[in-house]
Parts: C-alpha cells; structure tokens; sequence
C-alpha cells in the first residue's frame, strides 16, 4: 500500500509539472496567420507542403474505482474479484434498464421497453442491431444465459421466477413464480447481461442438470459451479461504450475507450475514461490535484474542507443506507436482544455520523431496517409511532445490563452473568476512512462505558469474506439498500451477511442470526414483503417487519449516508447539474446518477 501511494504521489507531481510545461500548438479559435504575399512568378520558390495538423486530444472523464491488477483482478465478472469497477460497469456491462427515481421510470440501456404480459409474465423487447465487442450480435440468448448462469448461482431473483424464455430473437419473457411487485427489480436493474459467446457453455449446461432432475445440493452440479468460479476469460467482452484497455492496467490506473460499434456509443460524449485504482487514502491526493472529476468515497470531514477550499464542489445525494454494528450471535451476550438494545442506547449516533462523514452521516432515526427517506412511503402513523429511535440513554443501558445480571467489576468493566469480561474486537474495513472513523468511534464510546471494544481493520477486500465466514466478533457492514422497496433493505439486513444468505461464493454463518422470532419465520416473511401485487398487502408485511427489526436489532444501524461526493468542473467535464436537479435522487450508487448523466450524455466535455 505504501508503494502504491507513492507511486500515486508520484504520479500527481509529474502531471503537476506537465501542466506547467509551456503549451505547444494555438489555443483553440486562434485565427492561422494570414499567408504570406507570393512572389512574381520568374521567382516563385517551389511551394512548401503544409504541415499536417495535429489531432485533438481525446476528451476524458476521469473517475476512481478500486480494482485488482490481473492476474488477481479478471474478466469472469459472475465471481468475486472481477474487474467490473463497481458503478462504471453498467457503461461496459449494461443491464436491461436503469430505475429513475424521481419519476419512477426506467431509462432503457439493453432493454428497449417492457410489459406484463399477465400477472406472472414480464416481457422484456430487447435494442435492435446491437453487437458485442467481440463482433457477435446481442439476442435474447445472451439474456437467457444470463439468468441460466444466476441460477447455477443460487442468486436470490431465483426465489420469484421459474423460468426465462426467448420469444424470438429481440424479446425475453421471465415466468414468475407467482405475481411480486419486486421482480421488475430484479430482472430490469440488478442482472448486467453477459455474452453468450463467453459463457454460453456453462449456461447449457446448467439447463442439462436442471432437466435431469439435479440441483444445488447435487454433485454434478456443485462441479459445475466450481468450474465457473475458476473460470478466467482472456478478455472482457462488453456491449456497452467502453471497454478496458488491457494494455493499459496498472497499479495507478486504467483506460476504457470508447467501443465504435457499440449502439450506445454515440449517447456518451467522452473518448475514453481514465479510471484511477485505490481507496480514500489513495485517491485524495488526486482528487486534490484535480485528477479526478468525481469520486464516490466516503471523504472525512476534514479532507471535505480541503476540497472545498480547492474550489471542489461537493454532492450530497441520499444512498438510502449506510454503515451498521454487526453482531456474531454465536457469541455470548450478543445473542440477547436486551444487551443489543442496551448497546443501542450507548453509542450516540449523532457524534458518530459526524465524526464519520460530517453533514453526510445522519443518523437513522426510526431504526426499523430502511432509510428515514422511505418511512412516509411505506409505514403507518401508527407504527411509526411504536418505533424506538433508541436516542442515547447510558444510564437506561445500565439499568438494562444490572437487569440482566451483569455488573462492573473494580475497574468499573462490564461483567456479564457468567463471570466473564465484557472484552471484544470490531473490525471494519481499513481503506473505507468513514466505516473505519466509525469503528473507531463506536468502539472508544463502548469501551467508555465499560464494554471494552479494541477496533481492528482488515483490508476491503477480505473484509466481507470474513463476516461472511462468522470469523468475527463484533465488525461495521452495510444495513439497508439503494431501493424504493423496503423488501432489498430487509433482505440485506436479514440474509446478505447471515447463514440464510447462500448466494456469496464465501457465504458461511455470517451472524448467525437466528431467523425465528415468536414462531414467525423471517425467511418467509422478508421473501412475502416482496411477493404479490398487493401494495397495500405488501405495505402491512412492511410494517410488520419493521416493528419486528425495531425490536430485535439483528444490527445496529449507526447512521445513514449521504454522498460526499467531489466534483471538479469545468477542467475536464462540463454538465454537471445544479443541487436540486431529480437526477440526485438516484443516489451514487444503487442507480447511480453520475452513470446516467454520462448514458445520457448530459456530461461532456469541457471546451
């Protein structure tokens, strides 16, 4: 890491002194000097040839991702590890439509326009004369290997269809299991569509085993899916307009250009995308260089100051979720929903959101499982009105903890019931500076109340591997989701990270939630908020759920995130809109509106 960033450094002061180099060709508009006077015919001197003119630069749209260099990072973009560069994939691995927010409209990208056909048909018509970069044309087959490939996968939009069928070339019904309003979701936005000139033998074959009877406990089929998972393409075949230049690839940066025979090619305005490596650490310096004209990571307070002292405009659109204190339930007296609440109470969320991401970390105020900024959507006054917002109350946590038996011993730490010091580690990812500001805090506040909490941090990318894996005791993961459904909010909460969430190739125990609650089944009942066309149903289920995680707490959501997001404008991008434009309320991520500004090429560049 300490290479990298002054590799990175580096690179920041040669850019520094390049852009101090005198210029060497007119500035743009200049008029040519007018030519000079021929000289009388005896005289004239053979004409001299012109000097060809230099081409233009190519326009840029810089961005920062995180990525591993290969061989470690590939192009198998259904396993972990993938060089898919997180929100900038959709402009190399489209999926059918994007969800607009404010409207509740979907902007198409592979897909062209949608329908019901009945209560459990979606058909979906496809774009026409659309071709992959590896020359093969885009067909309904490429979407139905998609979906064959996510079941070998056990993926969770498995749970509502049963089936995905091409009516003809263009056009793509998904049969579900029964009417839900969340299959759109699912179907439309979350599956990015692959080639079937690069997986359409696995996506074969899994229809073979699904004919002979097998499933994901069979042997044959566990064989298939470990040969996907050890698959490794030579090259990333994209359908939309940019593709990653191999060549390109370092430990600093990468280049994506532009893909001519790309039907969305002429929506972008931008040549190519120079997309920086690293997280916060690494891409602060840029982004104070001017570098970078937008980044998603989570800034701390003081590096915002910075940026807006450097002129850098800052965007502060909701995520709909944000950082939570996970539980491993298998460890005493996490499993106690007495001692959770007591925690609850403990930590002020406020200071902690604050110290985390200043004015974007607010903390979350009905603490029912899904953002503040959905509650009038979907909860009663009624249950919004039973809901705890567990404000801080230290001596109600003590009364909590004596409640249950515990008691400080003579350096006034938490004992609990057994005898046993209340001593325990949390872990976050160490590259994310707002989860790990928040770590750090939480863990300070516990420790000053007596449960002694030491914050370690593990590396991002091995970070969700090990709270899958249960090998943690206390660690901050995400609660809530990028989704106008309550239904994804609830999923991530109850089963991304738990042993109910098999679709991770690490999945494990996870928190080992118990999905029980006064004879209720959780499982069920997350996967019934989703199902039927019923909103008024669906909004009951919601409620009920929502009282239910109030309660319980599985995690504690520490607060919610607003973006930080810096903007340089003007240098290299021109378009940017103002604060109140709709387009924000896609969020940074989920829909993320920096990706459809580009799509739609509201972005350009600068002249």
């Amino acid at each position: 890491m300490k290479f990298r960033r002054l590799l990175v450094l580096f690179l920041v002061f040669s850019l520094a002194l390049s852009a101090c180099a005198p210029a060497a060709a007119p500035s743009p508009g200049e008029e040519a000097a007018p030519a000079e006077e021929a000289a009388p015919a005896e005289e004239a001197a053979p004409a001299e040839e012109a000097a060809p003119a230099e081409e233009a630069a190519p326009s840029e749209f810089h961005s920062a991702w995180p990525y591993q260099v290969p061989p470690a990072g590939h192009y198998n973009t259904f396993v972990t590890n993938a060089i898919t560069l997180g929100i900038y994939r959709t402009l190399m691995e489209p999926p059918l439509f994007m969800y607009m927010w404010a409207d509740e409209s979907w902007l198409p990208l592979a897909g062209k326009s949608w329908e019901w056909v009945d209560d459990t048909t979606l058909r979906v018509y496809l774009q026409e004369g659309a071709v992959w970069s590896d020359g093969s044309p885009f067909t309904a087959q490429d979407v139905v290997d998609t979906f064959d490939i996510m079941r070998l996968q056990n993926l969770t939009v498995w749970r509502f269809i049963d089936g995905v069928t091409a009516v003809d070339d263009l056009t793509v019904d998904f049969s579900l299991i029964e009417p839900s309003t969340t299959v759109p979701r699912r179907v439309l936005r979350e599956a990015y569509i692959r080639p079937s000139s690069v997986y359409g033998d696995f996506a074969a074959r899994t229809r073979e085993l699904v004919a002979a009877g097998k499933d994901k406990d069979s042997e044959e089929w566990k064989a298939l899916l470990q040969e996907l998972n050890e698959f490794r393409p030579e090259d990333f075949v994209v359908l939309g307009p940019y593709k990653i230049d191999q060549d390109s690839i370092t430990e600093a940066q990468m280049i994506l250009n532009k893909v001519p025979t790309s039907f969305m090619a002429d929506w972008v305005k931008f040549d190519r995308i120079v997309n920086y490596n690293g997280e916060t650490p690494d891409v602060t310096p840029l982004v104070l260089a001017k570098e970078i004209d937008y980044a998603t990571h989570g800034f701390p307070p003081a590096t915002e100051r910075q940026f807006m002292e450097e002129g850098i405009r800052i965007l502060r659109a909701p995520l709909y979720s944000g950082p939570a204190l996970y539980f491993n339930h298998d460890v005493y007296p996490f499993n106690l929903k007495e001692f959770r609440q007591a925690v609850a109470y403990v930590i002020d969320r406020d200071e902690n959101g604050f110290i985390s991401l200043g004015d974007s970390g607010r903390r979350n105020l009905c603490m029912c499982g899904f953002s503040d900024n959905l509650v009038p959507n979907w909860l009663s006054q009624e249950t919004q009105a039973q809901l705890n917002a567990y404000d801080v109350d230290r001596e109600k946590a003590e009364q909590m903890l004596l409640d249950l038996g515990f008691s400080r011993d003579s350096d006034g730490v938490w004992m609990d019931d057994r005898g046993n010091r209340l001593e325990f580690e949390l872990i976050a990812p160490s590259e994310f500076a707002d989860w790990s500001a928040a770590a750090e805090n939480a863990a300070q506040q516990l420790t000053d109340f007596g449960i002694k909490t030491v914050f370690r941090g593990i590396t991002f990318t091995q970070h969700p591997q090990e709270v899958r894996s249960g090998n943690f005791q206390m660690a901050i993961r995400e609660w809530g989701a990028g989704n106008p459904h309550p239904h994804f909010a609830f999923n991530v909460n109850f089963n991304s990270y738990n042993y109910t969430g098999g679709e991770a190739a690490t999945a494990g125990p996870g928190m080992n939630f118990p999905m029980e609650y006064n004879g209720i089944d959780l499982v069920e009942l997350v996967d019934a908020t989703g199902k039927g066309n019923d909103i008024d149903q669906q909004k009951d289920l919601v409620n009920q759920l929502a009282r239910i995680y109030n309660e319980v707490l599985p995690q504690i959501p520490l607060w919610e995130r607003y973006g930080n997001n810096p903007v340089v404008e003007g240098l290299r991008v021109a378009g940017w809109p103002a604060d109140d434009d709709p387009v924000y309320l896609n969020g940074p991520y989920a829909d993320p509106f920096a990706v459809v500004l580009l799509l739609t090429g509201r972005l350009e560049p600068a002249r």
